[in-house]
């Protein structure tokens, strides 16, 4: 099975080819944004994964997009993730922080402000705040200066990964977040530097790529994008340009990978595939969790050095095990996956086999 080889990449081995996708679960303490105490233990029991991508993090309050979201902004919320690094390094594990600034997906509901985003767009849709489900509102535009100040946000955020153990860190510039923000039309009109051509909309995300390599090195640093995705009321028109235009720049860096959401068509992975010599790992998004034979395809296809996988992670904590045995996957109720709760977090057991019955499925 091609998901269970090791990888080796330039700057990042893997047991497997096997990647916990990010996923939020809303666990942190909303008002300081540390993490849960069993945040190092739900980490561990997934330790098994080839690599561990975390839970969206907030560089700074303003790029808070909900309830119980944690931070890496501050001292003690990194010493909390040293906690869940250590606890994840003690099980043989790797883990990377993503990076996150969720720009105008966010509501003073939950960061106390208005929003920022590089224009004043406002998205469509509702939003999850403190008080249940709400209107959005229009997000206030950023000026220069303070675009500046937020590239150091990432920089500053992930010096603090690493120093709370953190293998590494991936920038999220997907699911129509900051960095994707700047990227689009539709969200972008600036006509000052950062807005306008497609050289102008990359300015932002690259300037990020290039002050958190210099902060960590580039081989600590990942990038996870998702062209055309039209979450958050992102309209990508020009997205072939846009990411041929983007991972071209990218050259320059010998990043540790690139995370590529895309369908299960893979028409972004195939016309992205040739332009990215480095590790690439594919994230297929669809109403159902990708399977086992899905991520087997994409990696025989070429498409993919590693497969990451979500949902099945939450109700399967040895899901590379599973893979390898052919054993039954549990499912996960939705209801448990945000949120407050502590059940559905850390209580789904590891898979252990009635011997002689298993063994007659195996064969079968």
């Amino acid at each position: 099975m091609r998901l269970l080889e090791a990888f080796r990449g330039t700057a990042m081995r893997l047991p497997n080819r096997i990647a916990m996708a990010p996923m939020t679960r809303g666990r942190a303490d909303d008002l300081t944004g540390v993490p849960h105490p069993l945040t190092a233990e739900y980490y561990a029991q997934r330790a098994s994964a080839g690599l561990i991508v975390s839970e969206g993090v907030w560089v700074s309050h303003a790029g808070k997009s909900g309830p119980g979201i944690p931070g890496l902004a501050t001292e003690r919320q990194a010493e909390a993730w040293s906690a869940v690094t250590d606890a994840v390094h003690a099980e043989g594990g790797r883990i990377y922080a993503q990076l996150w600034h969720a720009g105008r997906v966010s509501h003073p509901g939950v960061i106390g402000r208005t929003p920022v985003a590089p224009s004043a767009v406002r998205q469509a849709g509702r939003i999850f705040s403190a008080d249940g489900w709400t209107d959005t509102v229009e997000p206030r535009a950023l000026g220069e200066e303070e675009i500046g100040e937020v590239v150091q946000d990432f920089a500053k955020a992930a010096r603090r990964a690493v120093e709370a153990g953190f293998d590494g860190v991936e920038l999220h510039g997907a699911n129509g977040y900051l960095i994707q923000e700047f990227l689009a039309r539709n969200t972008n009109r600036r006509t000052d530097r950062y807005g306008g051509s497609v050289a102008a909309r990359l300015a932002f995300p690259l300037e990020v790529v290039a002050a958190v390599a210099e902060q960590i090195g580039a081989a600590r640093v990942a990038l996870r994008i998702s062209p055309g995705n039209p979450e958050n009321d992102i309209v990508e028109d020009d997205g072939k340009e846009v990411y041929s235009r983007l991972l071209t720049e990218l050259r320059r860096y010998e990043l540790a990978y690139l995370h590529v959401i895309d369908t299960p068509d893979g028409e972004v992975l195939s016309h992205l595939r040739p332009l990215w010599l480095g590790p690439l790992v594919a994230n297929l998004r669809s109403g159902e969790p990708t399977s086992r034979a899905e991520g087997e395809s994409l990696i025989e296809a070429g498409l993919a050095d590693v497969v990451a996988f979500g949902r099945l992670f939450i109700a399967n904590p040895d899901l590379p095990v599973r893979f390898a045995l052919g054993a039954p996957l549990a499912e996960a109720d939705h209801d448990v996956y945000y949120g407050a709760r502590l059940d559905g977090y850390t209580d789904f057991p590891p898979f252990e086999p009635d011997s002689a019955k298993f063994a007659c499925s195996a064969r079968s």
